[in-house]
């Protein structure tokens, strides 16, 4: 495992970052935390949910057997993009040998591999890939973030996990909020947990919460727009349930709502 310090290109703590190790500690950690890389240094050194600690832990000893000669991240992963981005994309959680062996949100998988080629067609990402946390890649106008920064077993966090975590995301948004008008989420866990986060820092929620649909569009009187979109995880593009056209689609207008 990566230590806080170590030099990492992501790594934003230090061996002095504060490290919570209860709910209670993130969310009084996520509340004071001052800016967003205090929010990612904080957050990357996270210990408050045991089963992910030791899952992302373990994957990070045992690694994969391609992967054998890296040194694994094994820590929580943060959100990454300007604190001026007018959208913001939320996904599920790190892939326990993609960001929880590189140190960077959709770095190292195929997931990544979908997501950054469609933002760069789009003018919103540097390059079409994202292989390491020591490439060429950088979000253009656009925030990634994710409710779960742990790698979870078969990628399936629990609720409390989740609710645990929650803090986190909401920090983040509360230093996004001012700029970001399109939010787009991949997937139907993603879209679950913003909504919370969106009621907390004052956003008006419809009440129900729309169901989530690949297209979904959902404007809120702040003038910011919520979209669904399927997550770019194999089950999904491998399938042919998402295609590039798809994917193209809810980032174009993404950018349309975002002023861009």
């Amino acid at each position: 495992m990566i230590p806080p310090g170590s030099g990492h290109p992501r790594d934003l703590a230090t061996p002095e970052t504060p490290v919570a190790r209860t709910a209670a500690q993130v969310a009084k950690l996520a509340r004071t935390a001052a800016s967003l890389d205090e929010v990612d240094g904080r957050s990357s050194v996270c210990r408050a949910c045991p089963r992910l600690v030791a899952w992302r832990e373990e994957v990070a000893r045992t690694k994969r057997a391609s992967f054998a000669d890296e040194d694994y991240w094994g820590r929580p992963i943060t959100g990454w993009g300007p604190v001026d981005a007018r959208i913001a994309v939320v996904g599920l959680a790190p892939a326990a040998h993609g960001g929880n062996r590189t140190g960077r949100i959709f770095t190292g998988d195929r997931s990544g591999d979908w997501l950054w080629a469609s933002l760069h067609r789009v003018g919103l990402a540097a390059a079409p890939t994202s292989d390491t946390a020591y490439d060429e890649q950088a979000p253009l106008g656009v925030r990634i973030t994710l409710p779960v920064r742990c790698a979870p077993p078969a990628n399936k966090p629990t609720p409390a996990e989740r609710d645990t975590c929650a803090p986190w995301l909401s920090a983040e948004w509360r230093l996004l909020q001012p700029t970001v008008r399109a939010v787009v989420v991949l997937g139907g866990y993603g879209w679950s947990a913003l909504w919370p986060t969106l009621r907390g820092a004052g956003e008006v929620v419809p009440s129900p919460v729309p169901k989530f649909a690949h297209g979904a569009e959902v404007a809120l009187p702040s003038g910011l727009t919520v979209l669904g979109c399927f997550h770019v995880s194999q089950q999904n593009t491998f399938t042919g349930r998402l295609t590039e056209p798809m994917l193209d689609a809810v980032f174009t207008r993404a950018l349309e709502l975002a002023g861009r």
